[in-house]
């Protein structure tokens, strides 16, 4: 293969890498904070069925991915979509994320009638904790998943564009990603903050590459119609 042809398909795979590792981590986080919110006994099954739904609705929106792009204007509003994500990473990263919580960090943390001890959860968390119910917080973690797992889904397919081996590659590590390292990945994002910034610029690119894709999608399909 000519190095000229495999240069689109790094750049397209680093992107996606980049996308996963931001998307990842900021997913663990909602689970977290939303586990941090319950008394601790029944933190584990929330934390458990929070990433189970992340993961599952990861699937399922990759298996329709070919069908959901073939939808005349969801590239543009997908586009629109991840923009709004833009903007919520941009005022978390420029909090620095005092109110962040990791999955293990939520198992760690007292509980809010507790007093020292264990790890400090998040302001925004310890404020929610009264009186959160369990099911209420996989509900809350299920809401924000449908937006993230879509929202993954969608700026990993326009990051790879037309490069469908890209496409999968980037889609099972997002899987394995949410899996199996979303504590590291969250962590990382914490301690390195200018891992998020580049992930932003990139997803910024993505989100604006498809509202352009998208907008000419659209005109031209009007055209036709007219």
């Amino acid at each position: 293969m000519d190095s000229l042809d495999l240069w689109p398909q790094l750049v397209a795979l680093g992107q996606v890498v980049a996308i996963d590792l931001v998307l990842a981590g900021d997913n663990a986080i909602v689970v977290g904070m939303a586990a941090a919110a319950v008394p601790m006994a029944q933190r584990r099954k929330v934390i458990f069925w929070g990433i189970a739904a992340a993961i599952g609705l990861r699937i399922f929106f990759a298996l329709i991915t070919a069908q959901l792009l073939a939808i005349i204007g969801l590239t543009l509003a997908g586009g629109v979509l991840l923009l709004w994500v833009c903007w919520k990473m941009f005022r978390e990263l420029r909090s620095h994320g005092e109110d962040e919580v990791a999955p293990d960090e939520a198992m760690a943390a007292p509980d809010i009638s507790g007093n020292a001890g264990g790890a400090a959860v998040g302001t925004a968390a310890a404020a929610a904790a009264a009186g959160t119910t369990v099911g209420a917080a996989i509900w809350q973690i299920v809401v924000a998943d449908v937006s993230m797992s879509l929202d993954n889904v969608l700026a990993v397919a326009g990051a790879a564009k037309d490069h469908p081996t890209i496409l999968v590659i980037g889609l099972i590590l997002s899987v394995v990603l949410m899996g199996a390292a979303a504590n590291v990945i969250a962590h990382m994002l914490h301690k390195h903050r200018w891992i998020g910034w580049v992930g932003l610029l990139i997803i910024t690119y993505v989100a604006l590459d498809m509202i352009w894709r998208g907008s000419r999608e659209v005109l031209n399909h009007t055209a036709l119609i007219l």
